[in-house]
């Protein structure tokens, strides 16, 4: 009896052995009501915890689903939040929590050739995905210690790009004109030539129309690019919320390829990170669903009844595009975001505000578009901030001077047309210039592999375009790539190697030559063909205007005796 004897000291030990084996956490949270909800927004009472940009846990009182939101406006008595998913279902009285976490979103390899939401959800009908990480929708950009400067080219297969506007690897290039004039087309052209690339591309549609998106994503899968791209849409239908969030979804999936190596985990120098490619389709929408969300939280409207902080929304997301140093594993995102104008407007405020936080842009001109110019690049205001870094040496070697050259060109076109009698020098200056025009024609989906691309720019430049037809341009410069491909592999390998030496120059006139004899031939023949068969057409026409005459005229004895 004596050893059973409890006392203080055995009660002690007991408990300290039970408290020892406890594993708890505590988990604290706010908790309120909702006071007033209406066009997506929802004001909650009290929640003095709750942090800008909070994600928050709605619970309706009718269904019991959750809806979360996103903590946007910290009042001294009330919170102002934004509700993604069935905003139908909150009421004014509903239970709100804190979650004490950022608003984050599922990423990971299960995405590749997927449509999802902004919120990381599938919703092309393929079911789930498999993701294995979250990453916040807002992320601090990497710091200048982290980054290198871009030196690697994004090749886009379109001439008058990647010549005169090349785009690097961590590069923000800007695409902006008015509507309809070949914008989208320029990203998706750029998506589709990364087919054989080692970049993952992510395609974010803000504001598009459902079937816009749809179509998109069938070109891709047609072009054998799909598997590698994500499409992050937000379309016309959704909320503000979501097309407010959509664009920086998009940044946070490529982040994770960025931060992280093909295996999964952190990237390092050991272990290099993945290049990505954005395309944010287009920031204008998402300014326009940002300045919806400001008013309706009472937010002061400025300049064009923008919020204060619209610069800092855009700026804060294009940041987060940059090409990595070694030690955090070499990864690029590349950013084109698209803006439209109205009328040509560049001095308006949204456009002038991402053309200041960009790396330089890509105007679109709706007069060379309606021309026939496709791609309808301005060459003349626009411009790349990283210029030859992102090219390889051989088209840095043959492209120096075609901007300035396509430039004066477009001046002296432009004076020409009032004058009869010009100069040797400006006739020489107006036939190069019309053929070096006409040779940056494309048509979509007929993307060039830059060592072509270098050996036509050759050509034009050294003249053996200059006694051509101007409408036979395109069809020697599709020609000499077809004849490059076919008999000259060995040449087109050098041109990607490093700059045109003078035996490869010679290599490559000889080539060019050739080519051109057979060319000549060709479009004489052709020509001549086609003059027989006018001749023939008119003779026949001829003889029937002949024999009309004659049954006309009728025959003898005919006539009124």
């Amino acid at each position: 009896m004596a050893n059973s004897a409890i006392n203080a000291d055995t009660i002690a030990s007991v408990l300290r052995g039970k408290l020892d084996a406890m594993h708890t956490a505590i988990d604290t949270q706010d908790v309120s009501r909702v006071i007033e909800v209406g066009d997506g927004v929802a004001r909650v009472s009290g929640l003095r915890s709750a942090m800008a940009g909070e994600l928050l846990d709605f619970t309706s009182s009718l269904t019991g689903e959750h809806v979360y939101g996103l903590a946007q406006n910290l009042e001294q008595d009330e919170v102002g939040a934004v509700l993604f998913g069935n905003v139908a279902a909150i009421r004014e009285g509903d239970e709100c929590r804190t979650t004490g976490r950022v608003m984050d979103i599922p990423v990971g390899p299960g995405m590749l050739g997927r449509v999802v939401n902004p919120l990381g959800e599938a919703i092309d009908g393929k079911g789930p995905m498999d993701t294995v990480a979250r990453r916040p929708v807002e992320f601090k950009a990497p710091g200048i210690m982290a980054r290198t400067p871009v030196c690697e080219p994004v090749q886009t297969g379109l001439m008058a790009i990647d010549a005169m506007i090349p785009v690097g690897r961590g590069q923000r290039e800007l695409i902006i004109g008015d509507r309809k004039t070949g914008k989208t087309a320029i990203a998706i052209d750029t998506i589709i030539n990364q087919a054989d690339s080692d970049m993952i591309c992510i395609y974010v549609a803000i504001g598009q129309k459902a079937s816009t998106v749809a179509t998109i994503r069938q070109t891709l899968e047609k072009h054998g690019v799909l598997d590698k791209t994500i499409i992050v849409a937000a379309t016309a239908s959704d909320s503000a919320p979501l097309q407010y969030i959509a664009p920086m979804s998009g940044a946070a999936i490529g982040e994770y390829f960025m931060y992280n190596g093909a295996d999964g985990k952190p990237a390092n120098e050991n272990n290099p990170g993945r290049a990505v490619l954005v395309v944010y389709d287009d920031l204008s929408k998402q300014a326009v669903a940002y300045r919806q969300m400001s008013l309706t939280l009472h937010r002061p409207p400025g300049r064009e009844a923008y919020p204060g902080d619209i610069f800092y929304l855009h700026s804060r997301l294009l940041e987060r595009a940059c090409k990595l140093d070694p030690a955090h594993g070499s990864g690029s995102l590349t950013a084109l975001p698209i803006i439209e104008t109205q009328e040509g407007d560049v001095s308006a405020y949204i456009p002038t505000n991402v053309i200041s936080i960009t790396d330089g842009q890509i105007y679109l001109q709706s007069n060379l578009f309606f021309q026939g110019q496709r791609p309808a690049v301005d060459v003349g205001i626009s411009v790349s901030r990283v210029g030859g870094d992102a090219q390889i040496k051989a088209m840095k070697q043959v492209a120096g001077n075609l901007r300035l050259d396509l430039a004066s060109y477009a001046e002296l076109q432009s004076f020409a047309q009032f004058g009869s009698d010009l100069d040797k020098s400006t006739q020489y200056q107006l036939n190069r210039g019309a053929r070096m025009t006409e040779i940056l024609r494309q048509k979509r989906f007929s993307a060039l592999d830059v060592a072509d691309q270098v050996a036509v720019i050759f050509a034009g430049n050294n003249g053996y375009l200059d006694d051509l037809p101007v409408d036979a341009v395109i069809a020697f410069r599709d020609g000499l790539v077809d004849y490059l491909q076919a008999s000259r592999g060995a040449l087109r390998a050098k041109l990607t190697e490093g700059r045109i030496s003078d035996e490869t120059a010679e290599e490559l006139k000889g080539a060019i030559g050739a080519f051109k004899k057979q060319f000549v031939a060709s479009l004489k023949s052709a020509r001549k063909h086609a003059d027989n068969e006018e001749l023939a057409e008119d003779a026949i026409e001829s003889a029937a205007v002949e024999e009309s005459v004659i049954d006309s005229a009728g025959t003898p004895g005919d006539g009124v005796a």
